[in-house]
């Protein structure tokens, strides 16, 4: 380890729970971001500054001006530019040790299983239920960790799927049929709930890939924070 790398990580370093081992573990990972959105921006950018070493963002959007006010990667100059290619270059700009991929294109089945394959874990920054189960799908299958996170309004979860040692998504929302025939909607969203809920799953991809803490295993975390109560349910 050079001491340019111990002094960027240095506080990240002497917790205990991390130490250089942790760090060198999270230099070798890799972690897929399935959207970088309101979810996505707060948690790559924590990956990122972390020292995670191979980042994936998938995402066939293009920035539009009503992203700006919680999808905190983009700015008013980056209307109507491919969020991946945005979200990249705002990337290195943090970590230049970062290696990050980017994929154009909304995840499909035709496409899901090669992409997936490529990373250790796989964090969910989507928007949609049909999107979801294909990642529990395939993350199953694999056998790689499923960090979830979901927002509404002003309301988040976050848990941790799969992996060969815990439930699934569909475990959770069993009427799949249903889910996933329902069409994409807007609905508001305060810009602070996504950020928290992002940065969450960033902290359970950083508990995997380091051994600290106790991610979200079969746990199902949920917060207001209209109200700042919070549940911590068995799955």
């Amino acid at each position: 380890m050079n001491e340019h790398w111990k002094e960027r990580y240095a506080r990240q370093i002497m917790l205990p729970e991390v130490g250089i081992d942790g760090q060198k573990a999270l230099s070798e990972a890799s972690v897929l971001v399935v959207g970088v959105g309101g979810l996505g921006s707060p948690l790559s950018l924590y990956l990122c500054a972390a020292g995670v070493g191979r980042l994936g963002l998938i995402d066939a959007d293009v920035v539009s001006e009503s992203n700006l006010q919680r999808q905190v990667l983009y700015t008013e100059a980056e209307v109507g530019q491919p969020k991946v290619e945005c979200a990249a270059r705002t990337l290195a700009r943090h970590n230049s040790s970062c290696v990050i991929d980017t994929y154009p294109c909304f995840l499909t089945r035709e496409n899901a299983e090669e992409i997936i394959s490529r990373y250790d874990i796989v964090a969910d920054g989507c928007d949609n239920f049909a999107t979801r189960y294909l990642i529990d799908d395939l993350c199953a299958r694999l056998g790689k960790p499923y960090v979830y996170g979901s927002i509404m309004g002003l309301r988040g979860q976050v848990s941790v799927f799969n992996g060969g040692r815990a439930r699934r998504y569909q475990d959770l929302y069993s009427d799949r049929a249903e889910l996933e025939a329902r069409p994409k909607a807007a609905a508001g969203v305060m810009g602070p709930t996504p950020a928290v809920v992002g940065s969450m799953e960033a902290a359970e991809a950083i508990k995997i890939i380091t051994g600290c803490g106790t991610p979200l295993y079969n746990r199902l975390y949920s917060i207001d924070l209209a109200t700042m109560e919070s549940t911590l349910l068995d799955l």
